[in-house]
Order: structure tokens, then sequence, then C-alpha cells
């Protein structure tokens, strides 16, 4: 298996436990279920990418990754995101 497609696959999964998570807890907070379902959908767009870069094949999940959120907050949420993957870690 290509490790970028098998890292986008573990990406997708994490925030789909993470989306579950946040959405079947007994208080849903609008503000978290919305963060985690842009996460959802930004993995999905990249595990797309991964794919098609690897195979040229189309995307697995059709027409179905069409955001929820305004391009503003997408925007925010991936430059977050971003943020926080290139940050190094607190010593303890």
């Amino acid at each position: 298996m290509s490790k970028k497609i098998d890292s986008a696959r573990k990406d997708l999964t994490k925030a789909l436990k993470k989306h579950a998570e946040v959405v079947g807890a007994t208080a849903v907070s609008l503000k978290k279920a919305q963060r985690a379902a842009a996460e959802v959908h930004l993995a999905a767009i990249a595990y797309v990418a991964a794919v098609e870069a690897k195979t040229g094949l189309t995307s697995p999940f059709g027409d179905t990754l069409q955001p929820g959120l305004d391009t503003s907050t997408m925007d925010s949420l991936s430059a977050e995101r971003d943020a926080l993957a290139t940050k190094k870690p607190r010593k303890k």
C-alpha cells in the first residue's frame, strides 16, 4: 500500500472517530460538531487527493464531498490544522 494513501486513510479514520465521539456525546456542542465535521471533510479530501495522485482514479465518495461550512471557516480550519502540524512539541 502507498505510504501517502495509508497515512491519509489513518487521518480520515482518526477524524471520523473524533466526529463520532463529539456527535455521540450526551450534550452536543454545535461548534465542536462543526469543527469535527470540517476535519472529516478535509481528511476525506486529502484521502481522495492521495488516491487520485497514485492511481488516477476518481473519488470513492462520489459527489458527497460538498463543504457544509463557508469558505472562510474552511480556510481558517485548514490554517489551524497546518499550524498545529508544524508546531514543535513542548518540553516537559
